[in-house]
């Protein structure tokens, strides 16, 4: 019988605020694919207890929007193989076995303004909390065809 967590999810020990290379295929439509570099930004109790993990994707793009969900990273404070840019808008839960190589870990700094970003992100800072009255264009996938919803 399997403990809580297996053997291999104890051995592979992830903190907040570390940098790996993940697969993250399959997607669908905009979300980030394939073995990309990505940052832990689920809480260690989680990290310690849960066979997934709260991930955001990293691009090499840093020409991309210059979002405010969106932090930029050097190669040099990263170990990143380039410069690059966190997407805090697409975070995405994980299974730990899409965890591959470890690359290094953000500094408390880089870290400070992740949150940042996830507050954004989340719609949790006060400024960015008050709902849009905006009805919103939802694409809902049905057997070989489209449609758009509007959300109320």
């Amino acid at each position: 019988m399997m403990n809580h967590l297996s053997d291999k999810y104890k051995e592979k020990l992830v903190l907040r605020g570390d940098l790996y290379y993940a697969d993250l295929s399959p997607v669908i439509g905009s979300e980030q694919g394939g073995l990309r570099p990505v940052l832990i930004v689920q809480n260690n109790t989680g990290n310690r207890h849960s066979p997934t993990v709260i991930v955001a994707a990293i691009t090499s793009r840093t020409t991309k929007a210059k979002l405010p969900t969106h932090v930029p990273v050097t190669r040099e404070e990263s170990g990143l193989k380039c410069d690059s840019t966190i997407l805090l808008e697409q975070v995405r839960t994980i299974d730990r076995c899409r965890l591959k190589e470890y690359i290094g870990q953000l500094s408390p700094g880089q870290m400070e303004l992740a949150d940042t970003a996830l507050l954004t992100s989340f719609g949790l800072k006060k400024e960015t909390a008050v709902r849009d009255r905006t009805p919103l264009t939802v694409r809902t996938a049905v057997p070989s065809r489209m449609y758009s919803m509007q959300s109320s």
